[in-house]
């Protein structure tokens, strides 16, 4: 139940809409780098202990159990090779595992750290955490968190996804018959970011993105964790779940939602 992928990666990057690649030159002056050049080796590691499949004829889908996945993923910054700019050490390690709690349902919870090591990175390479600004609830990503609003090179991160499985709602005559289900989440997320890579202290490294108006949009987490949670309806017609989420901290920050609806289309039985 192990498995490995080894990447390399060569790119050449060019910004738009109200992105900019800005850094000050020498002189003091703001200059427009207008891509940027990065070349990356990588390798995950994959453990799934006692993991089956649903096997088909070209994909296979992984059958959840009680065992903990790890996965191990490392991301070398290679400078000076096929133009690389650009020179990093990118460490992260994800464990999944569903908890079984009897009649109060399950969980499945997710925990994530990382850590980039180097000095002078640019911003689009440190950890850009994931965002959602649709009306789609998305597993792996801040449902309430907008895109490229938080940068990072290091962080830890808590996902829980709690599934009563009608252990509420089944005591209600009606709601027992349409089996509905209920679910709870919560999503936590805690990280800063080093001096040697802040552009608010490193002239040379590209600014943090800003809007239309020259207003910043992306911040660090060195302030206070981002936190998210949700209640939930799933099992509507067997395929979808809706849920109410409310978004606790950073409210401050400009075009922030503090709740939103958000729904997703998945098959329960």
């Amino acid at each position: 139940r192990f498995s490995y992928k080894i990447g390399f990666t060569q790119w050449k990057q060019t910004p738009a809409g109200v992105l900019r690649y800005e850094h000050l030159n020498e002189g003091g002056e703001l200059e427009n780098a207008m891509t940027l050049n990065n070349t990356e080796a990588n390798v995950e590691f994959r453990y799934a202990p006692h993991e089956q499949y649903y096997q088909g004829k070209l994909y296979r889908t992984p059958i959840i159990n009680k065992y903990p996945i790890f996965t191990l993923r490392y991301n070398a910054g290679l400078k000076g090779v096929f133009e690389g700019e650009n020179n990093y050490h990118n460490v992260a390690l994800n464990i999944q595992k569903r908890f079984y709690l009897s009649q109060f349902g399950f969980a499945d919870i997710t925990a994530e750290g990382g850590y980039i090591f180097g000095k002078q990175i640019q911003f689009p390479l440190l950890t850009i955490h994931r965002a959602n600004q649709t009306y789609a609830y998305q597993l792996n990503s801040y449902n309430l968190m907008n895109f490229l609003e938080f940068a990072s090179d290091h962080y830890a991160s808590l996902d829980v996804q709690y599934y009563l499985n009608g252990f509420l709602f089944n005591k209600i005559p009606l709601l027992k018959r349409l089996k509905l289900r209920e679910v709870v989440s919560f999503k936590g997320l805690m990280g800063g970011l080093r001096d040697e890579n802040n552009p608010a202290f490193n002239p040379g490294l590209y600014r943090f993105a800003t809007d239309d108006q020259g207003r910043p949009i992306t911040y660090t987490l060195s302030r206070e964790p981002y936190i998210e949670g949700s209640v939930g309806i799933a099992n509507i017609f067997k395929l979808l779940r809706i849920d109410l989420v409310k978004r606790f901290t950073s409210l401050d920050n400009p075009n922030v939602s503090e709740w939103g609806i958000r729904a997703r289309f998945r098959l329960d039985f």
